[in-house]
């Protein structure tokens, strides 16, 4: 069995990041610059952005971090976006996520230009994703292609279920495990909390990528020897005897599944740090596009 060092590999791709911006420098070419807005005061959300704040200047990217109240209007939200739309020095933006309820999510994402869409949620650039056209990859699912490529998992004809079918993760992992090329080219069937006899479909898949957020869900009976596990969920599941009163866990019962897998990642340390790492690499993507118009 092979750990998916997400932490790893996450520290590879910073490190050939930044020696593109080193390059970058040295021709005296501008730096990709990368913002976040964060729309109150969530604490998870503050700990994921300031962790992206830090990451860009490791790399050597310049990074803005907006920060609004959490009465700010829709209206207002809306306006900020066309700021950063418009300012030529910023190369890429996210909005944090979740939003308070006044603000329709939907339509904020929307407003996001294509081109600095970086988190790649815009309808354009999924459309794009679904076609098969080069275009931003939402971090996750990035990171997810990036550790089957750097540890050579075969995915060519085999059978790929998707647990969950969220716009983020479930669907469009669903849509590039089917595409031509590698990795892809994989036989995909997406599940979901509705899907009946889920066993029966886990049990004959030869990878499987878990995005349900139900702690310990895959148990070793629903998967087959030798089966590829890669799990997205991340949920804080009270502990008393751990130091912070909780310990993270996967959707994957990872103790018994992993004496079946031959690759797993695992929680954490596996996806996790790939997301942040791939945002990073749409940005020094973006950076380049801007470059060429």
């Amino acid at each position: 069995m092979t750990i998916l060092d997400g932490k790893k590999i996450s520290n590879d791709i910073k490190n050939e990041i930044a020696e593109e911006v080193t390059k970058m420098k040295a021709k005296g070419e501008k730096v990709p610059h990368l913002a976040a807005v964060i729309v109150g005061n969530d604490g998870a959300s503050l700990t994921y952005v300031a962790s992206k704040v830090r990451a860009c200047e490791r790399v050597g990217f310049e990074s803005t971090m907006v920060r609004l109240s959490n009465t700010t209007s829709e209206i207002e939200l809306l306006d900020k976006i066309a700021e950063l739309n418009e300012n030529p020095d910023i190369d890429g933006f996210i909005i944090q996520l979740p939003l308070p309820p006044q603000i329709n999510t939907q339509k904020v994402l929307m407003a996001v230009d294509p081109d600095k869409d970086v988190d790649g949620f815009h309808p354009m650039n999924f459309g794009k994703m679904a076609l098969d056209m080069s275009t931003f990859i939402p971090a996750t699912p990035f990171g997810i292609l990036e550790l089957l490529d750097r540890y050579n998992v075969e995915t060519k004809g085999k059978h790929t279920v998707v647990i969950g079918r969220s716009h983020i993760v479930g669907r469009p992992m669903s849509i590039l495990m089917g595409r031509r090329g590698f990795p892809g080219n994989s036989t995909v069937t997406t599940t979901h909390s509705h899907t009946k006899n889920i066993t029966q479909i886990t049990s004959q898949a030869d990878i499987i990528i878990t995005a349900l957020g139900v702690p310990n869900f895959l148990k070793a009976e629903m998967v087959k020897d030798d089966v590829v596990i890669i799990d997205v969920g991340i949920t804080r599941v009270a502990d008393d005897t751990a130091p912070k009163g909780y310990v993270i866990t996967g959707d994957v019962d990872f103790e018994n599944v992993s004496k079946k897998a031959s690759f797993i990642t695992p929680v954490p340390g596996g996806v996790g740090p790939m997301t942040i790492a791939m945002l990073l690499k749409n940005t020094l993507l973006a950076r380049e596009l801007h470059r060429k118009k």
